[in-house]
């Protein structure tokens, strides 16, 4: 991990709501303390480097500014919306990312986004990438149906499992 990857790392737990973040490797460990940390918190989650970023999730370093175009899996997950959600359909499925990372809605800077609201999409659509430290990883639906909602604001840091897009698997 060279000082690029270090501040880009605490640029994006800043942005984050962890209030502590500990990596370790074989020669190497980083902690990460936010202005959330409380000295004392119980709430202690343990990721190792394979989990971290998962082999099943296709993974690709960056050419100069552009992401990789090619993805072999599908990695995003369907799950009906909850009854509390502010849309009135309760059919919609959600496209969750699958990794901790920054969502990028478009293959690079001043592309077109890979989906936009009313677009309809298939199984195994690339709809968004999520970059996680230097290695972008496209997003493909698992569902087909027409996009209702993009949840996430562009360039914005996302959780493991946070929900990326609403999709109506009935258009």
């Amino acid at each position: 991990m060279d000082y690029k990857d270090i501040t880009n790392l605490i640029k994006l737990i800043g942005k984050s709501n962890l209030s502590e973040f500990k990596l370790k490797d074989a020669d190497f460990e980083i902690v990460i303390k936010t202005d959330k940390y409380q000295k004392g918190s119980k709430e202690i989650r343990h990721i190792t480097s394979p989990e971290f970023v998962s082999p099943a999730t296709p993974v690709y370093r960056a050419e100069a500014d552009a992401p990789a175009q090619e993805s072999s899996s599908p990695v995003a997950e369907q799950q009906p919306v909850p009854s509390g959600e502010s849309n009135t359909d309760s059919n919609l499925l959600e496209v969750k990312s699958p990794i901790v990372g920054t969502f990028y809605r478009a293959p690079s800077p001043g592309k077109d986004p890979y989906v936009k609201v009313g677009d309809v999409i298939e199984a195994g659509s690339v709809v968004c990438i999520v970059e996680a430290m230097k290695l972008f990883n496209e997003i493909e639906s698992e569902i087909s149906g027409k996009i209702v909602k993009v949840v996430v604001d562009d360039a914005s840091p996302v959780e493991y499992d946070q929900v990326l897009f609403l999709v109506d698997p009935n258009a």
